[in-house]
């Protein structure tokens, strides 16, 4: 599951991404869901929806656990960052010293079980918002094969909304 990939799209990490989660890879979503219920759910919510007002900035603003379904703002981070935070409870980057409530699952959980858990997130999610996903990822590593055969919407909040892409077909 450990995967080199190439470039980064335009205005996207130019950093070589070493982890993918392939939400097609019908294995490694089953296994994920499992391994989801088992270790996230308590937090995340057994349907993906986050924590109640997980949004809502105030004394407790990032101590709640966010949403992974489309409601959620998973789709805005690369497989990387997602593989990272999940296994050390922080985003590449982020200043140690940095408050974080995630926990890091480095200790239980091996890399390819982190890996299925961002999968079966991201299985979860409608097509335009795994497009939206695989464009933050270098050589648009997810892009769902059905892409370009689909009717699909980005989401309003999308911020790549203006950018085209094309399949390798095109």
């Amino acid at each position: 599951m450990t995967v080199m990939l190439g470039a980064a799209a335009p205005g996207f990490s130019a950093e070589p991404t070493q982890h993918f989660a392939d939400a097609d890879n019908a294995q490694s979503v089953i296994a994920g869901k499992l391994i989801y219920h088992q270790r996230c759910s308590s937090c995340h919510g057994k349907r993906l929806q986050g924590q109640p007002l997980w949004q809502l900035e105030d004394e407790y603003a990032h101590r709640r656990a966010p949403a992974h379904d489309q409601t959620g703002h998973t789709w805005l981070h690369s497989d990387e960052e997602l593989f990272q935070m999940t296994r050390t409870g922080r985003f590449p980057g982020t200043a140690p010293d940095a408050p974080s409530y995630m926990p890091g699952f480095a200790g239980s959980l091996t890399d390819s079980q982190i890996l299925s858990v961002i999968a079966f997130i991201k299985a979860s999610w409608p097509v335009g918002l795994r497009i939206a996903q695989a464009l933050r990822n270098p050589g648009y590593a997810g892009m769902p094969a059905r892409a370009a055969d689909s009717d699909w919407t980005l989401p309003p909040n999308c911020t790549i909304a203006t950018q085209r892409w094309r399949s390798p077909a095109q």
